[in-house]
């Protein structure tokens, strides 16, 4: 059986890779919420590093059944960890240091990854991140809240979407992708394309 999407839903598309993870974590309903969101915004892959991870209860929260599409890895340790040659790991912390998502462009190929809200990364997950952003809230975020949000702003920036407007509402649509038309001679064209 093959699924078509309907008319009015479009498929997350955006260039390059990327994989989304949590270190630490005790409730599986967070980690089952993070893995659906990552589903939905296409993720290439999934992991979770020395993380109390029940698949059952888990699946409660994960309706997309995201492990039976999407490759998902389970670490014992941040030591354990491995990741794809090229994939550069941001962690998504709220550090003084860290770089304010608005502000920050997204690599290519990445791993994100996030801890839990009490406690954050750990220091040995810290050291393996390549850069460490964070959304500009108040207080921290429910796991799988903070990773739509980093999720949905790659999308914005790796995405093909139209500028927005100066004035309010939505952009026009996107002119249709160009073709390459027809080939242009700067001879006279063979015999057996039939043209003169």
């Amino acid at each position: 059986m093959v699924y078509t999407y309907p008319a009015h839903m479009t498929l997350a598309r955006s260039r390059g890779y990327f994989g989304i993870g949590a270190e630490g974590t005790s409730k599986s309903a967070n980690v089952g919420a993070l893995l659906r969101t990552a589903h939905a915004f296409g993720a290439s892959f999934c992991f979770s590093v020395a993380a109390g991870y029940d698949a059952h209860a888990a699946r409660r929260a994960d309706t997309a059944d995201t492990p039976s599409h999407v490759p998902l890895w389970r670490f014992a340790s941040v030591a354990e960890m491995q990741l794809p040659q090229g994939c550069v790991l941001v962690g998504i912390e709220l550090l003084e240091d860290s770089v304010e998502l608005p502000s920050f462009r997204h690599p290519l190929n990445a791993a994100y990854v996030l801890g839990p809200e009490r406690s954050g990364l750990s220091p040995e997950m810290l050291a393996q991140c390549k850069h460490v952003v964070r959304i500009p809230t108040r207080f921290a975020l429910n796991l799988a809240v903070a990773g739509a949000i980093v999720l949905y702003d790659r999308l914005l920036q790796h995405g093909r979407f139209a500028d927005r407007p100066v004035a309010t509402g939505g952009a026009p649509p996107l002119p249709p992708a160009s073709g390459h038309g027809d080939p242009t001679f700067r001879q006279t064209p063979p015999p057996w394309l039939g043209r003169e």
